[in-house]
């Protein structure tokens, strides 16, 4: 498991981590639709074990195994994006200083660096992370790579002051908007260089899912009759974006929303 910081320029996300009741059919479902390979590792901060998910021979990310008592009371199976910054304590105090919320205090991960489980403003969760004093910063991939995820969307209770909140904290800049009618704004958002997502206030409030993470494959279509395939749900797609790209969204057998991305 190797992960970068945020030292140099806007904080960006560096790893993905899937929480889910069945590991083994998760990675099954991932490594079908998506074309990950996987490795199961020691637990690093539990006596239970963690799978890697890897693009080629990359560590791209976890799955984490949860009893299904966790996902009661309304809690879902979902995908969590760690954000690199260089003080997780500091960040941590910046996410409660703007209204946001600790869910789990900074803890160490052997030989790889610290996390800390937050909450923004609206109750959506994402972790921080500080890489340990010397690890290396992995080599990123050319855009588009199979494998790696390439676009961060997060669908808020309010899209403008959830802006004001993630640009606050991590430097993140305005980039394309685009109209969407009715529905409002899309804001699209630059971490030191491209375009890596966007925000926008949820269409569904009822069921507003927070971050959604899309995952690059080579083909939308393909990917998309593999979801039904391995047992997921298509929601939407594959659906065209400015850009030319092709996206589907789709729920995984025990429940995790997910996308994919790619040409058609």
């Amino acid at each position: 498991m190797t992960l970068e910081n945020g030292k140099s320029g806007p904080s960006n996300f560096v790893w993905y981590e899937l929480m889910t009741p069945d590991t083994k059919a998760a990675e099954a479902f991932y490594r079908g639709v998506v074309g990950w390979g996987a490795d199961v590792q020691p637990g690093m901060t539990s006596g239970a074990s963690y799978t890697i998910l890897k693009a080629g021979e990359a560590p791209v990310a976890g799955i984490l195994t949860k009893p299904k008592e966790a996902f009661s009371g309304g809690a879902k199976p979902g995908w969590m994006g760690y954000i690199g910054v260089d003080d997780v304590e500091a960040y941590a105090k910046r996410v409660q200083a703007a209204g946001g919320k600790v869910h789990k205090p900074v803890s160490e991960i052997p030989e790889v660096g610290q996390f800390c489980v937050v909450a923004d403003p609206q109750g959506t969760v994402f972790v921080l992370f500080q890489a340990k004093a010397g690890a290396e910063r992995p080599q990123q991939p050319p855009a588009g790579t199979p494998g790696y995820t390439s676009w961060h969307e997060l669908h808020a209770v309010d899209g403008k002051s959830a802006f004001e909140f993630y640009s606050g904290i991590f430097g993140w800049k305005k980039a394309e908007v685009m109209d969407m009618g009715p529905s409002g704004v899309y804001q699209m958002f630059a971490a030191d260089g491209p375009t890596i997502g966007g925000m926008m206030t949820a269409m569904d409030q009822a069921n507003r899912p927070g971050w959604i993470y899309y995952f690059n494959v080579e083909s939308a279509d393909a990917a998309a009759g593999r979801v039904k395939e391995k047992g997921g749900k298509v929601l939407m797609g594959p659906h065209e974006v400015p850009g030319g790209s092709w996206i589907v969204q789709g729920i995984d057998p025990q429940g995790a929303l997910f996308a994919v991305v790619g040409p058609k």
